[in-house]
C-alpha cells in the first residue's frame, strides 16, 4: 500500500523540525537533539545536533584561494549556528521544497534545496567547466534509528534522490544524469529506545523516507528545469 503523502509545503506544520529561511541561510530546527549522519564539509559522521542550516554563496565567495570548508565554519559561527549540521550551495534557498510522508506507525519528511548545473552520470568523467550547482537535502525519520539504521536509511535517501534525478529526464553528454558531484544528504532521527535496527526498502522505515525524499527532490528538480526554460530578467542572480 502506497503510504500517505503531504507534498511540499513551507511552514513544516505536522514535521518534526521547523523551517526558518533568511538569506543567505536555510535552518531546519528540531525543539529536541537527534541522531543525524551526514558527510556535512564542519560536522561529519555520526553527530547530535538541534539544527540543520544551509548557507548560500556565489562564485564570488570562493576564489581559487578561500578554503570553502573555513568559509562555511566562520559564515555559520558567526550567524550562531555554529552547532548545526552545515551544508553549502549556491542554489537560491528562496527555492528549498519539503514533503513527507507516512507508512505504519512511522512519519518522515525531507526538506531539499535543488541545483543541477553540474549534474551528471555516475561513473562517467566529469570535465569540471559547469557551474557548481548541487543537491542538499535533510531527510527526518520519525522514530529512533540504530547506527546501522541510520547508515541503511541514508543509503534509501541516496537512492530515492537518485531515482528522482533519473526521472527528471536530464541529458548531459549523452547520458540521463544520475546526480551532481557535490551532493549532500543528512539523515536524522529522534533519540531514544527502542530504535528500529534496520531501515530498508521494505520497512515503514524505508518506505516513508524513500517517498519524502523523491517528492522533495523531484519537486526541486521540476522547479530548477522550468527555470531554465522560462526567459529571464537580465539583472537575475544566478541560483545554481
Amino acid at each position: 500500500m502506497r503510504p500517505a503523502i503531504e507534498r511540499e509545503g513551507s511552514a513544516g506544520r505536522i514535521h518534526a523540525f521547523s523551517i526558518h529561511w533568511a538569506a543567505p541561510f536555510l535552518v531546519a530546527e528540531f525543539t529536541e537533539p537527534q541522531n543525524m549522519l551526514s558527510w556535512s564539509l564542519t560536522r561529519p559522521g555520526f553527530v547530535i545536533a538541534r539544527s540543520v542550516a544551509w548557507l548560500e554563496v556565489r562564485d564570488g565567495d570562493l576564489p581559487a584561494h578561500v578554503d570553502p570548508v573555513a568559509l562555511l565554519r566562520r559564515r555559520m559561527e558567526a550567524a550562531g549556528h555554529g552547532e548545526a549540521v552545515h551544508l553549502m550551495t549556491s542554489r537560491s534557498l528562496a527555492h528549498h521544497h519539503l514533503a513527507s510522508a507516512e507508512a505504519g506507525a512511522v512519519t518522515s519528511s525531507c526538506l531539499a534545496t535543488v541545483g543541477l548545473s553540474n549534474a551528471g552520470r555516475v561513473g562517467e568523467p566529469f570535465d569540471g567547466s559547469a557551474p557548481a550547482g548541487t543537491i542538499n537535502l535533510l531527510a527526518h525519520a520519525g522514530t529512533p534509528l540504530s547506527e546501522a539504521a541510520r547508515i541503511e536509511a541514508l543509503s534509501i535517501a541516496a537512492e530515492a534522490r537518485t531515482a528522482a534525478i533519473i526521472d527528471l529526464g536530464l541529458i548531459r553528454d549523452g547520458h540521463v544524469v544520475t546526480g551532481t558531484g557535490t551532493d549532500c544528504i543528512v539523515v536524522a532521527s529522534p533519540r531514544g529506545n527502542p530504535e528500529a535496527p534496520f531501515a530498508g526498502l521494505h520497512t515503514d522505515v524505508g518506505l516513508s523516507l524513500g517517498r519524502a525524499v523523491y517528492d522533495a527532490v523531484r519537486a526541486g528538480g521540476l522547479h530548477w528545469l522550468a527555470e531554465r526554460r522560462s526567459p529571464r530578467p537580465q539583472n537575475a542572480a544566478t541560483g545554481i
